[in-house]
């Protein structure tokens, strides 16, 4: 059961910091009740961003290990950017492919698209499934070449008890691939 709130009023708005990839900005609000608050959000530049879940085949997904300077260390995930001015979402994610994992994709499945803490933060992910991979490379912003990772489906499991597979869009999107996925495909394949 969904209620159906109103939107607080907002009194004021000012930027009180900004960085190369954030603006965070001051919001004065008058709730519906009379209660007045003051909140902070990041704005996030962009038109969004993608994550894909490149499937080598059937069986077979790939991962990208890489570095992640929020926790100074090399996490498991899946292939990710912004989408660039003027790209569509698919288009986004076909260039990130090809910069990161040197693959591009001839289908792309959308499964979800996903925030990133809604109460701070405005951005979204759109995620897809890539799937009929073909081999092509672009040139990435990334610092050093990424890991790539081929992951049997089946073995899903074993992935989310891997101490650098924590990232939580990476863990949403494995599972709504496995919960797009056959039977016959998370089956143990001899």
């Amino acid at each position: 059961m969904t209620g159906k709130n109103q939107l607080p009023k907002i009194n004021g708005q000012k930027q009180v910091a900004n960085s190369r990839l954030f603006t965070i900005e001051q919001l004065a609000l008058t709730f519906s009740n009379g209660v007045e608050r003051q909140y902070e959000r990041m704005v996030g530049a962009g038109n969004g961003a993608v994550m894909i879940v490149p499937m080598l085949d059937e069986h077979t997904l790939l991962l990208v290990r890489e570095y992640c300077a929020g926790t100074h260390s090399y996490e498991l995930g899946f292939p990710k950017g912004l989408i660039d001015s003027g790209e569509l979402p698919e288009q986004a994610a076909n260039r990130e492919l090809q910069e990161e994992i040197f693959y591009g994709a001839n289908q792309f499945h959308h499964l979800s698209q996903v925030m990133m803490a809604p109460a701070f933060f405005n951005a979204k992910m759109d995620i897809f499934i890539a799937s009929d991979l073909y081999s092509s490379k672009l040139e990435g912003d990334e610092p050093e070449p990424l890991e790539v990772v081929p992951w049997p489906i089946k073995e899903y499991q074993a992935l989310l008890q891997q101490p650098d597979f924590q990232e939580a869009r990476s863990i949403a999107a494995l599972m709504l691939l496995i919960d797009h996925l056959s039977p016959s495909q998370l089956a143990n394949q001899e």
